[in-house]
């Protein structure tokens, strides 16, 4: 089957407009302090595709319930994805001045401020999860059961994890194994809790749970490393952010140890990899395999 790009792009932009409208809601404004509170709004409002939310709902519309019982957490995991993008760029990380195009949170308000913005957004993000049990369609055991999910997805054994790793590594050069598991914690990790989050959310049974979870991984996988070959010939003013910056860190990217060419096959055969994994659903998950198509077509 081919992919229609022009008509997939149409989609996700609807499904992106559809998770703007609630997002920016759900921040605290013209709340005391001002400054923390202009700074989350920054943090959050500067772009972005916003895929993990939109998986959120997915998820939850496979497990047959509707985004509006999930959006709390669908916006709740895109906050927790924004602070760890601001936490990445600080200079004792990742030390980027652009993000999205746009200067990153710490060259606006300062090193000190963007630290708290990533925090409170963070705990803002908990707040709504924790909400999400009170919306109707949803079961506070669901509810709990998907914080948790989210908790572990985004803590030492996860998302922080990798990070960790990812700075460990800098300077030297990866085993293939370990760039993997590096890449499966710090991007893989909240990729599966948004998936997940929203099908636990909908009471969906294991089977298809582990279906939807084996996706995620080799989705994760994918993403990861076309976001490695947009590192070093996507162009800047697309992408957000300075091309080259890997390089620049010294980090070991599935480019590196494979070139241009090998990265690409390996994300060709993530991306088959996501397909065997939907074989059991039907065409009502079209949507999500034409998300795995897209990580081969995507500029940015």
């Amino acid at each position: 089957m081919g992919f229609d790009k022009t008509g997939f792009l149409k989609q996700l932009q609807t499904r992106k407009e559809q998770i703007d409208r609630s997002l920016l809601g759900f921040l605290p404004v013209d709340v005391y302090p001002p400054i923390i509170h202009e700074a989350m709004y920054y943090a959050v409002s500067n772009g972005g595709k916003r895929l993990r939310p939109i998986m959120v709902v997915e998820g939850a519309r496979l497990a047959g319930i509707p985004a509006d019982s999930v959006m709390l957490t669908a916006c709740a995991i895109e906050m927790i994805h924004c602070y760890s993008l601001v936490h990445d760029d600080l200079p004792s990380m990742d030390d980027d001045d652009l993000r999205r195009g746009k200067p990153t949170c710490h060259i606006v308000y300062g090193e000190a401020a963007a630290v708290l913005t990533g925090d409170a957004l963070l705990s803002r993000a908990f707040e709504l999860m924790a909400a999400n049990a009170s919306v109707s369609g949803v079961t506070p055991q669901a509810a709990v059961e998907m914080i948790g999910e989210v908790a572990v997805a985004i803590g030492s054994t996860g998302m922080i994890g990798g990070q960790v790793l990812d700075l460990q590594w800098e300077g030297q050069q990866i085993p293939f194994s370990d760039l993997q598991r590096l890449h499966l914690l710090k991007t893989g990790a909240l990729f599966r809790a948004s998936l997940r989050s929203g099908a636990i959310l909908g009471g969906m049974e294991a089977q298809q749970l582990q279906d939807l979870t084996d996706y995620a991984r080799h989705f994760g996988l994918a993403f990861q490393i076309t976001d490695d070959i947009l590192d070093v010939c996507g162009e800047e003013e697309i992408i957000g952010k300075p091309v080259g910056s890997d390089q620049k860190n010294a980090k070991t990217t599935y480019v590196s140890l494979f070139g241009l060419k090998g990265a690409l096959d390996m994300a060709r055969q993530s991306v088959e990899q996501c397909m065997a994994s939907l074989r059991g659903f039907g065409d009502e998950a079209d949507f999500l395999r034409d998300l795995a198509r897209f990580t081969l077509f995507r500029q940015s």
